[in-house]
């Protein structure tokens, strides 16, 4: 059987501390809470700190409310380190773990922004050691993943974050995400952006309609920082805005379908739900009905558009293009 995580032994009998001291308004020492949950002073007091003191808030839309109060003998309140008692100054404390604290879903959203701050900031050594103590905190320190910085398939970030800091073009090999084929091109990157999908480089030169590209790094099978320099276009910051402008398509798929529309979608928000399927809008990026086609036929037969009309056929259109190329295969 695999060991139980760190953060769920550790916070795991917060409950019951909850329930102790819902029975006592005025609180209780410390030393004589810990006792009765099997757990030492120094610890008890540890994990409180860690789930109420923490300053999470508009972190990942993270926030936590303020249940518990550190006071002395007099029942003034005092330094939470030194703090012998504990009470509680919220009726219904145990409906929120899990949904405003740090519970396990939300440990490894802050651990994965951690990985992608470093991976663009390698010498981070304080943004590091957060890391360390994030992945101790939910493995035990044993059991704790060294962090890799960068990925594997991001091997080519703090490359191209230099060819644009020097304005210098980059020669890439690149599987394409959209049409089949691996493209040979010499690039300018202009911006670095994190996605959903990935590590993303917007890049020109522009082409005739004075559009530019944007690759992941992902599919990224060979790259070359070249001497070769470029100007960007005077006009970049509204080019860059511009590249990144999403279309609003409204879907109806079943629930176990979700991850697609996190997959495609930049944002992905609620309109209506039922026991079978879910009503989303999603904000789609360029090429919105590739996307959308993509989209469908990952979510299965019974998902479908909603919103725009003309995006309703995406789903078979595609379809019968996958269709016939493989017949031709």
């Amino acid at each position: 059987m695999p060991a139980v995580p760190q953060y769920a032994q550790r916070f795991g009998r917060l409950p019951e501390v909850f329930t102790i001291l819902a029975a006592h308004p005025n609180g209780l020492p410390l030393s004589a809470l810990a006792e009765r949950v099997g757990a030492r002073p120094q610890d008890l007091r540890a994990d409180l700190l860690a789930f109420f003191t923490a300053d999470l808030n508009g972190f990942l839309g993270l926030n936590r409310p303020t249940i518990l109060d550190f006071v002395g003998p007099d029942g003034a309140e005092v330094d939470p380190n030194e703090a012998e008692i504990v009470r509680l100054i919220e009726d219904k404390p145990r409906g929120e773990i899990g949904v405003e604290y740090v519970d396990a879903r939300e440990l490894g959203l802050i651990y994965t922004a951690a990985q992608a701050l470093s991976e663009a900031e390698p010498g981070n050594t304080d943004l590091l050691g957060a890391i360390q103590v994030l992945t101790e905190t939910m493995f035990g320190e044993s059991n704790a993943p060294r962090p890799e910085s960068p990925a594997r398939w991001n091997q080519a970030l703090v490359p191209l974050q230099d060819a644009a800091r020097d304005r210098r073009k980059v020669r890439i090999e690149y599987s394409r995400s959209w049409n089949e084929g691996i493209i040979d091109r010499v690039v300018e990157p202009y911006r670095l952006v994190q996605t959903r999908r990935g590590w993303e480089v917007d890049a020109g030169p522009l082409d005739a309609d004075g559009k530019m590209r944007t690759y992941l790094l992902s599919n990224l099978r060979a790259h070359e920082v070249l001497d070769e320099t470029f100007e960007p276009p005077a006009d970049l910051e509204a080019r860059l805005d511009a590249q990144r402008v999403t279309v609003t398509v409204r879907v109806q798929i079943p629930h176990s379908a979700r991850w697609a529309a996190d997959v495609y979608a930049e944002q992905v928000r609620l309109v209506a739900d039922d026991e079978e399927t879910v009503t989303l809008d999603l904000d789609l990026l360029p090429p919105v009905d590739r996307r959308v086609g993509l989209l469908l036929l990952a979510a299965g037969p019974y998902s479908r558009v909603l919103e725009p009309s003309r995006m309703l056929a995406e789903g078979p259109k595609l379809a019968a293009e996958l269709l016939a190329h493989h017949r031709r295969s």
